[in-house]
């Protein structure tokens, strides 16, 4: 049987790679999906892909309180209800040594990373059906620390913190809230961060990164979307305040 039948679930993030590979597993096990996006053009494209009665979509920031109940709103006039949230839009910043990192990068990237991720909560909760499930993306960068990436590693370590917060308040109400931690993905992201760590000689960055990874490979889109899958499921109904760590053994040691 379909895993998340007769749910409705909320993706921020919703026109990037891990976003629509997890909105298209959702509507495979029967959900009924809002995709939110900051970009209006690529979430039109992801919905028309999509190509389902099941999918609606909201253009936001996630980091401005308005857009964020607007949002929320969308998805309750539209399906009626909210089972699960995957709280996931993010941005990766630029990769630069503390000491030469921009103020204002550094603000945008945690508006948006932590800011967003609470705004989030702070809206959807109630609404939210309880028993529901919340999915925070962290990343390994909330496990560990990454030379040149302090506001991205600052914003998913402070993922965590918010997660395990909010999974206490909201226990008695059997909603669980997990993160989940990918290791690199092979998508637009890891490709900006890899010719940002040595602009034109991303391929040899990359290389590095495999080597580190004991699998030797990236992940795939759909590794995480099915790690997502698993904690938006009643397969999880008993896991919370916990994290997900899908990377191939990056961050084992």
């Amino acid at each position: 049987m379909a895993k998340l039948v007769n749910k409705v679930a909320v993706i921020t993030g919703g026109s990037g790679a891990i976003g629509a590979a997890t909105a298209r597993l959702f509507l495979n096990e029967g959900a009924r999906v809002v995709l939110v996006d900051i970009d209006g053009e690529a979430l039109e494209r992801v919905a028309s892909e999509l190509d389902s009665p099941d999918v609606s979509y909201v253009t936001a920031d996630v980091s401005k309180a308005a857009d964020v109940q607007e949002y929320v709103e969308h998805t309750v006039k539209t399906f009626g209800k909210i089972d699960v949230f995957f709280n996931n839009a993010g941005i990766e910043g630029v990769v630069k040594p503390v000491t030469e990192y921009p103020e204002e990068a550094f603000d945008k990237l945690i508006s948006i990373n932590v800011k967003g991720v609470w705004l989030g909560l702070k809206y959807v909760l109630p609404e939210m059906n309880d028993g529901g499930s919340i999915i925070n993306t962290s990343s390994v960068a909330g496990l560990a620390g990454f030379e040149s990436m302090s506001a991205y590693v600052a914003s998913k370590h402070a993922v965590i913190g918010i997660t395990r917060t909010v999974a206490l308040e909201t226990a008695g109400r059997g909603i669980r809230v997990n993160t989940v931690h990918p290791s690199p993905v092979d998508n637009r992201m890891m490709r900006s961060l890899e010719d940002g760590y040595a602009p034109g000689e991303g391929a040899t960055v990359k290389k590095g990164f495999e080597a580190s990874i004991p699998m030797k490979r990236y992940a795939t889109n759909d590794d995480i979307a099915k790690g997502v899958l698993f904690l938006a499921s009643d397969d999880s109904k008993f896991i919370t305040g916990s994290k997900l760590v899908v990377d191939g053994g990056m961050t084992m040691h």
